[in-house]
C-alpha cells in the first residue's frame, strides 16, 4: 500500500499552482521583473510604511532574503525607503506609485484562481479547505508572521 502523499508536498504544489497564474498575470500587465519572493514584500508594506526588520518578521523570511528582495525592488523602482519621522536611525519601506499596482493586480489574478479552484472542488469543499487551514493557522504559536 502506498504512502498517502505528504501534506507538504500537497500545499507546496497547490501553491505553485496559485502562484504561477499570479505570475502570469503580472508578466501580461508589464510586470515580469517581478519574482515570487517579491510577494514576501508586497504583501506587507502597509500605506503608512514598515521598516525591515517588522517586514521581515511578517513575511517570515531572513533577514538577507529580505534585504535582497528590498534591493532589487528599489533598484526596479517598486518601493522607496524615507527617513523615519521619529528614529533618526530607521528607515521606512514604502510603495512607490508603479509598486502600488501590483497588489490589485496579484490579487485580481488570485480570485481568479480561487475561482478555477471552486469549479475544481465545489464551494462547499474548497471553504473546508479554508476554514481548516485558518483553524490550522490560528492554533499556531504566533511568532509575529502572520499580518
Amino acid at each position: 500500500m502506498p504512502f498517502p502523499p505528504s501534506l507538504g508536498v500537497l500545499l507546496r504544489l497547490a501553491h505553485q499552482h496559485f502562484s504561477s497564474a499570479v505570475d502570469e498575470a503580472l508578466g501580461e500587465a508589464g510586470f515580469g521583473d517581478i519574482r515570487p519572493h517579491h510577494a514576501n514584500v508586497f504583501t506587507f508594506v502597509p500605506p503608512e510604511g514598515i521598516q525591515m526588520s517588522e517586514l521581515t518578521l511578517k513575511a517570515g523570511v531572513r533577514k538577507q532574503s529580505m534585504a535582497q528582495a528590498l534591493e532589487e525592488l528599489e533598484k526596479l523602482g517598486y518601493i522607496e525607503r524615507r527617513p523615519h519621522p521619529s528614529d533618526k536611525r530607521a528607515r521606512l519601506i514604502f510603495l512607490t506609485a508603479r509598486g502600488k499596482k501590483i497588489r490589485p493586480l496579484a490579487m485580481a489574478a488570485g480570485q481568479q484562481v480561487e475561482e478555477e479552484w471552486r469549479r475544481l472542488l465545489g464551494e462547499g469543499d474548497l471553504e473546508a479547505l479554508r476554514a481548516a487551514l485558518q483553524r490550522l493557522l490560528d492554533a499556531l504559536p504566533d511568532d509575529g508572521r502572520r499580518a
